[in-house]
């Protein structure tokens, strides 16, 4: 299998393994020849799943694709899970040493269980930075993860290890979390698609540590493989007592509609973001595009008042809570900026939290009414481009990371759809991301959008050249 195949989408892997042009004998020799060559570079995976049982595993999906029964919808393709999501048989450490890894492990969570249902071969566990608690990845327990674009610069995170591998041509899907745009950010940074659906459209389990705040999600190369990921892992189950019933709908199906009448707003800053004008330059680029392609697009300053407070209220006394049994020696272990976080997090009243959830519900609120007036919303994903791996922020945006991701982690507040796409390259090697916001439920119509948008792409893509 040429390096070239490795870069397959799920949906052209597929169809070779239909035609008997591959199989998942090939796909599987060519991710760990991958491993073997690129990973040592990258630093993407904590645990690399092992080769003979994988190689089993593909052999038996060979024979099942030779007697033309496969088994679900990804029978016999690689994919890796980010570390701060069960797989049975394997340690969840969450990027953290506080973890102790032998332990039982005895559970997929729901996400896991259904890619394995549908025939998936997982690849491994991908590096996260210590219980996902910011935008870049790096942690005490795995080091530094590096861009495929350029090894000196972050993949984004926190699901950056699933981010980076995939763009590197490890897999042809990846799954992650998202409490704060955790597979879009990676997402946007790496040159990939990333999908945040509705909250409770796949069940998240065990429950995030920052509450609904928290998804899991795919990352994949193409819109229709997003689709195609999420009709897969969107089936319900009774460990998330929050998530939503079945959708009984083929994401897959009304891709090709177009945007033609959709009324889209653009809002290049939100009101409050500092955004790079390289980042600004391109996504006003694909905004024309979109509205080329027939949607009427209207440009918004200030769609909602920042949120920001309000997340960061939210999300940090999360992360204090994941870690609140931890002792002296234990804390003594952890990252020393997560350290620094968790001072200020206590602080928090239960007074301040509760002002935060009353703010929550009405930016919920004011955002189904704008969602009235317009069908989406679309942003730059990010405010800047990949910078220096090991930093929190580029320079110009202090130490804190939802300063350049101020376009993400609304959406996590109000549990609306959120996908990014790829929209081009600032100096050659730095990609960025669209964003595309849906009204609650309504993740079919964003698909729909950023499927329009990709089209519009150059139908060769580019890859890391490492």
């Amino acid at each position: 299998m040429s390096d070239a195949a490795a870069f397959l989408s799920v949906t052209e892997l597929l169809a070779a393994y239909r035609c008997g042009a591959l199989s998942p004998l090939d796909a599987v020799r060519a991710a760990y020849d991958r491993i073997d060559r690129i990973e040592p570079k990258i630093n993407a995976f904590c645990l690399v799943a092992d080769r003979e049982d994988a190689l089993r595993l593909a052999r038996e999906s060979e024979t099942r694709w030779r007697a033309r029964a496969p088994r679900g919808e990804l029978d016999g393709v690689p994919v890796t899970v980010k570390d701060a999501i069960l797989a049975k048989g394997w340690p969840t450490l969450r990027g953290s040493r506080t973890i102790p890894p032998d332990q039982p492990w005895t559970e997929d969570a729901p996400a896991v269980a259904r890619l394995r249902e549908n025939g998936a071969l997982i690849l491994g566990k991908t590096t996260t930075p210590e219980f996902g608690w910011k935008g870049v990845t790096d942690s005490p327990l795995s080091g530094i993860t590096r861009n495929p674009w350029n090894l000196a610069l972050t993949p984004g995170g926190s699901s950056g290890g699933s981010a980076a591998a995939l763009a590197a041509g490890i897999g042809h899907a990846a799954i992650g979390t998202d409490a704060g745009g955790s597979v879009r950010i990676p997402g946007a940074f790496c040159g990939l698609v990333a999908l945040k659906a509705t909250a409770g459209r796949i069940p998240n389990y065990p429950p995030s540590a920052v509450g609904t705040l928290g998804h899991v999600g795919p990352m994949t190369r193409t819109v229709r493989d997003a689709a195609l990921m999420l009709n897969v892992m969107a089936a319900p189950d009774g460990r998330d007592w929050v998530c939503l019933p079945a959708a009984e709908l083929d994401y897959r199906l009304g891709l090709d509609r177009g945007v033609r009448g959709l009324r889209i707003a653009y809002s290049p800053a939100l009101g409050y973001a500092k955004v790079q004008p390289e980042v600004r330059a391109l996504v006003a680029k694909a905004v024309a595009a979109l509205e080329a392609l027939g949607a009427r697009v209207e440009e918004v300053a200030r769609p909602f008042e920042d949120p920001t407070e309000t997340f960061r209220t939210h999300f940090f006394a999360g992360i204090a809570h994941s870690v609140r049994n931890l002792g002296e020696r234990q804390l003594a272990q952890l990252d020393p900026d997560l350290l620094k976080v968790l001072e200020k997090a206590r602080k928090v009243t239960l007074t301040d939290y509760m002002s935060a959830i009353d703010r929550r519900a009405a930016l919920g609120r004011e955002t189904r009414a704008f969602h009235e007036k317009y069908d989406l919303l679309v942003t730059p994903t990010l405010a800047v481009t990949p910078f220096e791996a090991g930093r929190i922020a580029p320079e110009g945006y202090g130490d804190d990371w939802t300063s350049w991701t101020p376009f993400t982690y609304p959406s996590n507040l109000t549990g609306q759809p959120a996908a990014t796409v790829p929209c081009g390259f600032v100096a050659g090697d730095r990609p960025v991301g669209l964003q595309i916001v849906g009204g609650m439920y309504q993740d079919d119509v964003v698909l729909r959008a950023a499927q329009a948008y990709q089209q519009t792409q150059d139908p060769r893509p580019r890859h890391p050249e490492l």
